[in-house]
């Protein structure tokens, strides 16, 4: 997994996929021109390649891995991408943004089979509508520090949850890893569950 996300590794614990986590560490600023679901598709695309290079060169004894996934998540509120906040008055800006309004997250997910060097690269879209926040509710949840690392500023799967409406899509996407999708690449890759 060219990850080191909390997230991503408790939904495949979930499936009961066995992998080893290994942070991409790439730089994210993505290139000019591209769309929030192109931009959100390369960013999985190089996490996994900067893996499979780290596969290639033998470094963390990686050697015998059959596949790398790697998944990125975008949030895009009115035609602007909201990545992970630098910090605290990014977060609020962001939350306050997103208060009362409905935005849009895109979850890409990338596996490179190893053997025959094949690589499947599909997203998934969500609408999230978001609660409208007071200031003092705003303040609650930065205090929590949820916002710190989350693209939007917040974490659905966590006390985040408090702040959405509702949702047209994958819950688990909007938490960073489509389940039901990543199942369908997996089993269509050639993963087989129960077996």
């Amino acid at each position: 997994m060219a990850s080191g996300s909390p997230r991503r590794q408790d939904f495949f614990r979930l499936l009961g996929l066995p992998f080893t986590s290994v942070p991409a560490m790439i730089d994210e600023t993505p290139r000019q021109g591209l769309s929030p679901r192109q931009i959100t598709e390369e960013l999985a695309m190089r996490k996994v390649m900067s893996v499979v290079e780290k596969i290639g060169n033998g470094q963390n004894g990686m050697a015998k891995a059959n596949w790398v996934f790697g998944a990125d998540t975008t949030v895009i509120f009115e035609g602007d991408i909201f990545g992970k906040p630098e910090n605290r008055n990014a977060a609020k800006e962001m939350l306050g943004c997103l208060s009362g309004g409905r935005h849009e997250v895109i979850t890409a997910m990338v596996i490179y089979n190893v053997q025959n060097k094949k690589t499947d690269c599909r997203s998934v879209s969500s609408e999230v509508e978001f609660a409208s926040l007071s200031p003092a509710e705003i303040e609650w949840y930065l205090d929590t520090g949820e916002w710190q690392g989350a693209a939007g500023a917040y974490r659905l799967q966590e006390l985040g949850g408090c702040l959405i409406k509702s949702i047209n899509g994958s819950p688990s996407a909007v938490a960073g890893l489509p389940l039901h999708d990543l199942y369908v690449m997996l089993r269509d890759n050639g993963y087989r569950f129960g077996a």
